[in-house]
């Protein structure tokens, strides 16, 4: 029995790397006032320097774009104007105070539904849907496509403009800041380390049984461990998918005296910042939404441009999963990956695929007690079509565990 290890955005978290959504978002808004004029910043956003009183209006600092927003209200209000926030300006001077030239990046700064980069990147694809959709009444065919196509385009620009703002938070923030190759929490490690290592009854680290519900999953468990201690050799492997573009997880993937992890390797599937021949993969994964067919028939690669599915023909990572699954039964291991929508193709092979024997979940425990557990079920059973067998392989949370909350990397 092999264990296949998906790692998302909440093992980042869990190592206080600041790589969320609102991480990223707030420190844009944080450092907005000395930045706006980059041309980086300005091709987002235009500002009217003329009224720029609001930075730091009354001595509240900006820290998120509702800060922005609220000293913009104050600022106007002071003046005996009312503040408009649909359009950004001063209502009777008719003045505008910001102009987003980035539609797609303001959307995602105004909706507050949006809370994960999964949201992100499914915002993307209903912008895309929309477009797909869209008539204007008496225009031709012709006129309605070659409308369509245009605002496409831009969507696609605009999506770019987002993925390498991103790309330059994760660079500067968080691989020029930590070093993800040391830790500082020893302890700490090592308990999360034995979640990533391979199981065996030669290690220490044996199959809980009751994570299978079928008895010839632990049959076979059994006649492995018999084979285990007659060759003295370890038989799982433990196959880490990471998510992330940060490459956190291959702390993991070396034993504690330096020497690589056995029987184990890693999958940056998503890319990592600044390797060579493999940009990473920024965009949408949902191929089985009934709108998915729509768009393809209208045979214009542009709608295609973000699907992941295309993207991942960069180099073998995809067909280093399905090798993996293909060869063995495996338990796959979620570690703060939210199994959303957004990987949805990827995910459906895995979760649904023969040997895939069980799912355990590393729910996040937080501090007033609650947890994701069953956010994270409700959206590993959208990537099922076969209902009875997502009941049957997912580990229930009387046998589920936190994910371990305190490993820190060493600062830079």
């Amino acid at each position: 029995m092999n264990k296949l290890i998906l790692v998302g955005n909440g093992f980042d978290l869990a190592h206080g790397l600041p790589t969320s959504y609102k991480d990223f978002l707030n420190d844009f808004w944080r450092n907005f006032e000395i930045n706006h004029q980059k041309p980086e910043i300005k091709n987002l956003i235009e500002t009217n320097d003329s009224y720029n009183g609001y930075f730091n209006y009354a001595s509240n600092s900006i820290k998120s774009f509702d800060d922005l927003i609220l000293n913009l209200e104050l600022y106007c209000k002071s003046d005996g104007y009312i503040f408009d926030k649909k359009h950004y300006t001063a209502r009777d001077k008719l003045t505008n105070i910001l102009k987003f030239k980035n539609t797609f990046f303001e959307i995602i700064n105004s909706k507050n539904s949006i809370d994960n980069w999964v949201d992100i990147e499914n915002e993307y694809y209903l912008q895309l849907k929309k477009i797909s959709k869209l008539k204007f009444g008496s225009f031709s065919e012709e006129e309605t496509k070659k409308t369509r196509k245009e605002k496409l385009i831009k969507l696609n620009h605009e999506f770019v403009g987002v993925e390498n703002l991103l790309i330059k938070y994760l660079r500067e923030k968080i691989l020029q800041k930590f070093n993800i190759e040391k830790t500082t929490t020893i302890n700490e490690f090592l308990e999360m380390y034995k979640i990533f290592k391979p199981n065996s009854s030669l290690n220490n680290n044996e199959w809980i049984d009751r994570d299978f519900v079928t008895t010839e999953d632990n049959e076979h468990l059994f006649k492995i461990y018999d084979k285990e201690k007659k060759d003295n050799k370890v038989y799982c492997e433990s196959y880490i998918v990471d998510f992330n573009y940060t490459g956190s997880s291959y702390l993991y993937f070396w034993e504690t005296d330096g020497s690589s992890m056995e029987n184990s390797n890693v999958n940056t599937i998503h890319g990592e910042i600044d390797a060579k021949g493999f940009k990473p993969v920024f965009g949408f994964g949902d191929e089985m939404d009934e709108d998915y067919q729509l768009i393809e028939n209208l045979d214009d690669n542009e709608y295609l441009k973000f699907f992941k599915s295309f993207q991942y023909f960069q180099n073998t990572c995809y067909d280093g999963i399905l090798k993996f699954v293909d060869n063995e039964k495996f338990q796959a291991v979620i570690l703060g990956h939210s199994c959303g929508l957004s990987d949805r193709v990827l995910l459906n092979t895995i979760f649904e695929h023969d040997n895939c024997r069980s799912i355990k979940i590393y729910y996040h425990l937080k501090e007033d007690g609650s947890d994701n557990y069953l956010d994270i079920v409700k959206n590993i059973s959208r990537h099922f079509k076969d209902k009875p067998s997502m009941r049957r392989k997912i580990v229930s949370k009387e046998l589920s565990s936190p994910l371990p909350q305190n490993v820190r990397f060493q600062k830079r």
